[in-house]
């Protein structure tokens, strides 16, 4: 079976089930007739953008990015859009500069998107300060944000 069979399968999967490690997957894949490593599928997942976010029944479950996107208003993209200049993440905190006097506009854009990895946002004149609860939330964040 071919790379993008086994992405397409990939994605059926964790749109049917709530898939919370990268084992589980390896052995919804394998079971589909897929012969596939973790390795694998670590790349897989990387390559689709997936993310984990809280999942009905578990913990946490994984999502493509711009699923998760797809509930935020489009008011607020359009908004986050227009004022961000740049988003990097160190450790657990994610520095997001963006146009002169819209460091609060940022903060209330992303406060209104209701990511549930973030701590909490302070917002300066030009930049804004968001804190994730781990270094991994801090990536999981810069996915959603940038997509946005």
């Amino acid at each position: 079976m071919t790379k993008k069979e086994r992405l397409n399968a990939i994605c059926t999967i964790i749109r049917e089930n709530e898939i919370s490690t990268q084992e589980e997957l390896t052995e919804k894949l394998i079971g589909m007739g897929f012969n596939v490593s973790q390795a694998t599928v670590s790349r897989d997942i990387n390559e689709l953008d997936l993310i984990k976010v809280e999942g009905v029944d578990r913990k946490s479950v994984y999502r493509k990015a711009d699923k998760i996107n797809a509930d935020i208003p489009q008011k607020i993209k359009d908004l986050f859009k227009q004022i961000t200049v740049s988003i990097v993440a160190a450790n657990n905190r994610i520095v997001v500069k963006t146009l002169n006097g819209n460091g609060s506009s940022a903060g209330m854009a992303i406060d209104q998107m209701h990511i549930p990895q973030i701590l909490g946002t302070i917002a300066g004149d030009d930049t804004l300060l968001i804190v994730a609860k781990t270094n991994s939330d801090a990536e999981i964040i810069v996915k959603i944000l940038r997509s946005v």
